[in-house]
């Protein structure tokens, strides 16, 4: 059975677990990095803002900031690119592997209002277009719905990197090196699985199924 790393503390990863375990894998959630060593694949999850500084710019309006997570998750990065082994990242997670391949992220997109999530609100909706060479296309096609909770996005594309699905607007929505098997969106699948699945959106679950089948 795949083993499938997350940095963390499982409780608050439980999206995450149960969307990847309904697929066959077996998710370990750990803070003890060395863990990681022994699994598979690594998937970098949603989260708050990483520190400007990383990506050589002064913070402008980057907000919940840990220093230590965003050096734990790129040192993670490296080693399972190092080692040839898949990573899958989502929403902060796409940012994180951005930025350790050399990419910036703009701190507050201008469409910022229509991605981030909101109390009362929850995650937003809205439409991305991919094309046939997009590792999405063979999944949802050209046009579909995502749910969206964020006001950063990737700005200038790290190294390897091809744009995957880009918002109506424009915005990077995913990326994705083939060659490294590692493939990012920037919405929540995790919360488009199982009990989290949206008439509105599309299904979550196939992502995470194409990301187990291609390693």
């Amino acid at each position: 059975m795949k083993k499938i790393y997350i940095y963390g503390d499982r409780e608050k990863r439980q999206n995450y677990v149960e969307a990847i375990e309904a697929c066959g894998a077996q998710v370990l959630v750990s803070l003890d990095t060395h863990e990681a060593e022994h699994c598979d694949a690594l998937l970098l999850p949603g989260g708050a803002d990483m520190d400007p500084r990383l990506y050589g710019e002064e913070n402008l309006c980057s907000h919940g900031i840990d220093l230590a997570l965003d050096t734990t998750e790129l040192e993670l990065t490296q080693a399972f690119s190092d080692s040839c082994r898949p990573i899958l990242g989502i929403c902060r997670g796409m940012q994180v592997l951005n930025v350790a391949f050399g990419g910036t992220l703009i701190q507050n997109l201008p469409t910022a209002a229509a991605h981030r999530w909101e109390e009362g609100i929850g995650d937003r909706v809205h439409t991305v277009i991919v094309s046939k060479e997009s590792f999405l296309f063979k999944l949802y096609g050209r046009r579909f719905a995502v749910n969206s909770a964020h006001h950063q996005g990737v700005g200038r594309l790290g190294d390897s990197f091809q744009i995957a699905a880009r918002a109506e607007e424009g915005g990077i929505e995913a990326i994705q090196s083939p060659v490294k098997k590692i493939y990012a969106v920037q919405w929540h699948p995790e919360r488009l699985t199982l009990r989290h699945k949206r008439t509105d959106a599309v299904e979550g679950k196939k992502l995470f199924e194409f990301f187990l089948e291609n390693f």
